[in-house]
């Protein structure tokens, strides 16, 4: 398994760890951001961080019968995860700001469903993607991530997370910031805010 030292660098080198003023999707404020669009710009390196995340999966959940991402960052990363663990996966999609099922998919009965994310933060995908799972009376085995940067006080799972990299950054409500990051010009990032 790929080492979180060597994750971070493939992270950096990549430019998917990002420095300013972020307003993430959960509305929280932070000094970074992960990008995790731009480790995917570079299929090569991130092979190494999937793989090692596929192996972390398959030493802690057992039995999977699907995997379910959030779109659009876990698109890729639970199709990677899909296809080394040689499960079918599926994704769900916001529409009028819920997430649904679309294209087809279904989430069959007392299925054993994995929900695969790129970076998790308060786990609100995660929780809106339970939720789908409860509908269709199947089963939440577990989350996984790439990057897991959620802290008690914040996160809404109440599951182990697994993840290839923990990243501590603090967040803050917008009442909340400190000065330093009230100087930075504010940015949104995430497909939350795409119109």
């Amino acid at each position: 398994m790929l080492s979180p030292k060597k994750s971070l660098n493939i992270l950096k080198k990549t430019n998917a760890l990002l420095d300013g003023h972020f307003v993430l999707s959960s509305g929280l404020h932070s000094s970074k951001y992960i990008q995790c669009a731009k480790l995917l710009s570079f299929p090569f390196l991130a092979d190494k961080i999937i793989k090692s995340l596929a192996n972390r999966i398959n030493k802690n959940f057992k039995k999977i019968d699907l995997i379910l991402s959030p779109a659009m960052g876990g698109i890729i990363i639970g199709y990677e995860i899909g296809k080394l663990l040689k499960k079918e996966t599926i994704f769900c999609e916001r529409i009028k700001k819920k997430f649904v099922l679309r294209r087809g998919f279904e989430i069959k009965k007392g299925s054993r469903v994995l929900i695969v994310e790129d970076v998790i933060t308060t786990g609100k995908s995660s929780m809106e993607c339970v939720r789908l799972i409860k509908k269709a009376k199947a089963t939440t085995v577990g989350f996984a991530s790439i990057i897991d940067r959620s802290t008690k006080k914040s996160l809404k799972i109440n599951k182990k997370i697994i993840s290839q990299l923990k990243i501590h950054v603090p967040t803050y409500k917008k009442n909340q910031l400190p000065n330093e990051l009230k100087l930075i010009p504010i940015t949104t990032p995430g497909s939350r805010y795409i119109k």
